[in-house]
């Protein structure tokens, strides 16, 4: 006893523990095999209510895995029964659990059009908007599974308006809505972008459209204010490479966009380039309409000229 009580404590626990491993670890061996044996067995049943009660069993318990495998067995054979009401839901339910959620959307759909005038149909709806919601990706991927999410989450808010959920489905989709904003700010920043490159004219239109047509979509937006100088910005640019049949109105439309600007935010921080913009574009419209002039004036002259050699060629003929 001496002996043991001077050993180091470190030591003891040691030699407990390979202890507790020598009697636990072959226990915890044993039952795991013994659950995947009884598992195996009900993969092989026949047994309908076995495998029924089974799969509930696995759903209640957090075993998703399994309970879809059991249900998978014996929906089929209960189809149509008032069981099967029970083990659609927690069908879809697993897949949710499980994060499967284009699987889940489509289960809970599926119920709620099957069992409309069930207990359970307002949930399923709801589960059904929210795992496409939950599938919806950033707003940097594409978004049509979040437009999907969108028309699913409406349905459910038009059907149940006075639901529980009805502000939690709301909440979904204002997020949904920022993230299709947001995609389209990024959308508009690109075509801007694009126009530093070698061939920048039709870009600068796709951003004068973008533009204009983001402010409409969004007009709440705390976009608005930057891209509303960025139009101004380059439609400037936009005048100044214009062919020159186009160029006086392009450039023209510096002005239009800047009052509408100054109307819309009078305090912006923006005014002062603004007003350096359309100054500018003024100077080139100046410059463009003397150019256009000359023009015009030696056009005019070289018209005359013609005109007059063929009059002296006629008075020749005579």
């Amino acid at each position: 006893n001496w002996f043991q009580m001077n050993i180091p404590l470190y030591l003891r626990l040691q030699k407990a523990m390979k202890k507790f491993s020598l009697y636990i670890l072959p226990l915890v061996f044993l039952i795991a095999v013994s659950s995947c044996t009884g598992f195996y067995k009900l993969e092989k049943s026949t047994n309908w209510e076995e495998l029924y009660e089974a799969a509930n069993k696995y759903y209640n318990e957090g075993e998703f895995s399994k309970a879809i495998i059991l249900y998978d067995k014996v929906l089929p054979v209960i189809r149509g029964s008032e069981k099967a009401e029970l083990a659609d839901f927690n069908y879809a339910y697993s897949h949710f659990k499980l994060k499967r959620y284009i699987e889940s959307a489509g289960y809970f759909n599926t119920f709620y059009q099957t069992y409309n005038r069930s207990p359970l149909a307002e949930e399923a709806l709801f589960m059904n908007a929210y795992s496409l919601y939950l599938d919806a990706p950033d707003y940097n991927l594409d978004q049509k599974s979040s437009h999907d999410a969108v028309n699913a989450i409406q349905i459910f808010l038009n059907r149940f308006p006075e639901s529980d959920s009805y502000e939690r489905a709301t909440a979904m989709i204002e997020d949904l809505q920022i993230r299709f904003e947001e995609k389209a700010y990024q959308e508009s920043m690109l075509y801007l972008r694009l126009t530093d490159g070698l061939y920048p004219g039709d870009f600068y239109r796709a951003c004068i459209i973008n533009f204009q047509n983001f402010a409409k979509n969004y007009p709440d937006s705390k976009h608005n204010e930057e891209l509303g100088y960025k139009l101004i910005e380059v439609s400037l640019a936009y005048g100044e490479r214009s062919v020159f049949d186009k160029k006086e109105e392009r450039l023209k439309d510096v002005s239009k966009y800047a009052s509408q600007f100054k109307r819309k935010y009078p305090e912006s921080k923006y005014l002062g380039s603004i007003e350096e913009i359309v100054k500018k574009s003024q100077v080139e419209i100046l410059a463009h309409q003397k150019v256009k002039k000359e023009y015009e004036e030696e056009v005019a002259r070289a018209k005359a000229e013609e005109e007059a050699a063929k009059s002296e060629n006629l008075s020749k003929d005579k």
